[in-house]
Parts: structure tokens; sequence; C-alpha cells
């Protein structure tokens, strides 16, 4: 049974920081192309970055160039979002996802359509 699973979500200040974190277990971590995806109340559910199987191909929407980062640990199946410079905008339920993928290398898609295994979310909530 697939189980993915987000944590480090919170409350903090504008221009602060946070780091998201996603384990998953019940899949071969490094067979999978994995995104983070935010939802803000009454909003459709965007992606925010996602990242190739090797680690190398990253593809993150414009509103969060330069502040967010997205990395992976193969060995521990972890996905990590670190998020700097937070701005109120920011505010939603932060979703980790999983798409399996033949290409190790590759440009990974923010469609949520494409992405098969999701996580409950965690929240993140940004003060003005």
């Amino acid at each position: 049974q697939v189980q993915v699973v987000e944590s480090g979500g919170g409350l903090v200040q504008a221009g602060g920081a946070l780091r998201l974190s996603c384990t998953a277990s019940g899949l071969t971590f490094d067979d999978y192309t994995m995104g983070w995806f935010r939802q803000a109340p009454g909003k459709e559910r965007e992606g925010v970055s996602c990242i190739d199987r090797s680690g190398s191909n990253i593809n993150s929407v414009d509103s969060v160039k330069g502040r967010f980062t997205i990395s992976r640990d193969n060995a521990k199946s972890t996905l990590y979002l670190q998020m700097n410079r937070l701005k109120p905008e920011d505010t939603g339920m932060y979703f980790c996802a999983a798409a399996p993928s033949r290409f190790r290398w590759e440009r990974c898609s923010l469609s949520p359509t494409n992405f098969g295994y999701w996580g409950q979310g965690t929240q993140v909530t940004v003060s003005s």
C-alpha cells in the first residue's frame, strides 16, 4: 500500500521560512517524479515545483522561483521543499505527490493530473 505523508507546515510571519518534508512508502521512490502542489481556500490546486527521478531537473511556477527550492533524497525516500521569504499569498494546504516515470532525466510537468499518489497535505499559513 502506497503512503505519502507530508510534514513541516505551520504558521510563520511574512519573510520567514519553512521546510516541508514528504516521505513515500510502498513504492520504489526513485522510479517516481515527485512534486509539490498547493491549494488556497476557494482556489484550484496549483503545481508549485516538481523534480525528476535523478534530482537534476526541476520545474517551478514563476511565483516561487528564487524563493522555494525542491530537492529529494532517494536513499531516504524523502522529498523536501525549502521555502524562504514567504509571502501571505503562499498560504494554503501543501500536498506532495508522486508520478511514475520511465525516464530518469526529464522536464517534469506541474499538472496535477499527471500525479497518481497524493498525501493528505500540510497547512502553511503566512501572516502579514
